[in-house]
């Protein structure tokens, strides 16, 4: 199981939030993971969607989750922010199956136990869990924006 990197950012996002307080500026998301605001604005719709977030706007506006951090399952967000959770062909259903096996396969069997399995693990954890170190995150926060003031103040002195 792979997950796209939708769901990836999806969760790094949150963690973001999470760990800062206030709202959270959608620029600096975006320059702290090195993504394209265009690809976070994608992203932050389907977190809106799910409940996840609330956007604020204006100038002073941002982002800020919508619940607890302590609130919101790992797996509940993949589960929103995944398209397709087919492990293999016959998991898509349709005509186009190709495989005579469809409906007796013990492979079909094992793959769902899996992704059961696998959602469920996620579902062990809230985004809370994963900013436990919430002071490591903070301070990467701040040294981020440490750096990129540093040539402002160095160039104005």
């Amino acid at each position: 199981m792979r997950l796209t990197k939708q769901s990836n950012y999806a969760v790094r996002i949150l963690m973001y939030c999470a760990s800062n307080e206030g709202l959270s500026r959608i620029a600096d998301i975006a320059e702290f993971y090195k993504i394209s605001e265009t690809f976070l604005f994608k992203i932050l719709q389907v977190l809106n969607r799910g409940g996840f977030v609330e956007t604020v706007r204006g100038r002073h506006g941002g982002i800020k989750l919508s619940r607890p951090a302590s609130e919101m399952k790992l797996g509940e967000v993949v589960r929103s922010t995944e398209d397709n959770f087919a492990l293999a062909e016959c998991f898509e259903g349709g005509d186009d199956i190709n495989c005579p096996l469809t409906g007796t396969c013990g492979l079909n069997h094992a793959l769902h136990r899996a992704l059961v399995a696998f959602l469920n693990v996620l579902d062990e954890y809230t985004i809370e869990d994963l900013t436990d170190n919430r002071r490591n995150i903070n301070v990467l926060l701040q040294l981020e924006i440490a750096m990129r003031d540093t040539p402002k103040k160095v160039a104005d002195a």
